[in-house]
């Protein structure tokens, strides 16, 4: 009889305990959150004013309110981040945001409404306003991309693996208004790759198989411009003496 007796005493305490943290639980969600309330990691570029302004959270709100996948999303894209994940938490109560930044590899120029914005370009070929920059990561750069497009991820991402593969020394990577793509490299100078973005793995092959030929030659010291828009039919114009 004791024993029974204890175990609904315990079965009676658990009950209550529970029922006490559920509470307690159902209070802390519908508690509003205010900007002192988010915590920020993986990143001392941003402030929480600078979370709060690049989304649609109107603070103070409740907790159990808050779409952290819409803040999620408007975060990465406002922000130009690689990746962010927002927590909803209630000890310590308030917002965990995690942020990854992007990494630059490249200067980058877009144009938008007329007006010319500076930047950085990732390897991805992701265009980061530099505001959103911490410059520890601008060191070594050496390429510049004008006339940046959200059309031309792709392909530049693509060039930039395949400097590094090729062994390239492309300096500068220009999209004219109509998308033409012209590229300059240390030893070519001047190469006219096209229209055609899914001919460019090939064409830079034929940048790198061209610049160690020359090199034998020493014959890239007269080059003005190299015309690869058509690749199997290369066009080489050269200084006139």
């Amino acid at each position: 009889m004791k024993n029974q007796k204890g175990i609904k005493n315990r079965s009676f305490f658990f009950l209550i305990l529970f029922l006490f943290l559920t509470s307690l639980l159902s209070i802390k969600t519908l508690q509003k959150v205010g900007t002192q309330d988010i915590r920020i990691f993986g990143s001392e570029l941003f402030s929480q004013n600078d979370l709060v302004k690049n989304t649609s959270l109107n603070l103070p709100i409740r907790l159990i309110f808050i779409e952290t996948n819409l803040l999620e999303k408007e975060l990465k894209q406002n922000l130009s981040l690689k990746n962010v994940s927002v927590n909803r938490a209630l000890f310590p109560f308030g917002l965990k945001v995690y942020i990854t930044s992007r990494i630059p590899i490249a200067y980058g120029e877009r144009i938008l409404n007329d007006e010319k914005i500076l930047g950085f370009i990732d390897k991805e070929g992701i265009f980061i306003n530099k505001q959103n920059i911490d410059e520890k990561n601008l060191n070594k750069l050496t390429i510049q991309v004008f006339g940046w497009k959200e059309k031309f991820k792709k392909i530049l991402s693509e060039i930039f693996i395949d400097i590094e593969n090729y062994e390239l020394e492309i300096v500068k990577i220009t999209f004219s208004t109509d998308g033409f793509l012209t590229v300059e490299e240390e030893d070519l100078k001047t190469i006219f790759l096209g229209f055609k973005p899914n001919l460019i793995n090939y064409q830079l092959q034929i940048i790198k198989n061209l610049k160690n030929e020359f090199k034998k030659k020493s014959f890239s010291k007269k080059i003005d411009n190299i015309d690869l828009t058509n690749p199997d039919k290369p066009k080489i114009k050269v200084f006139k003496p």
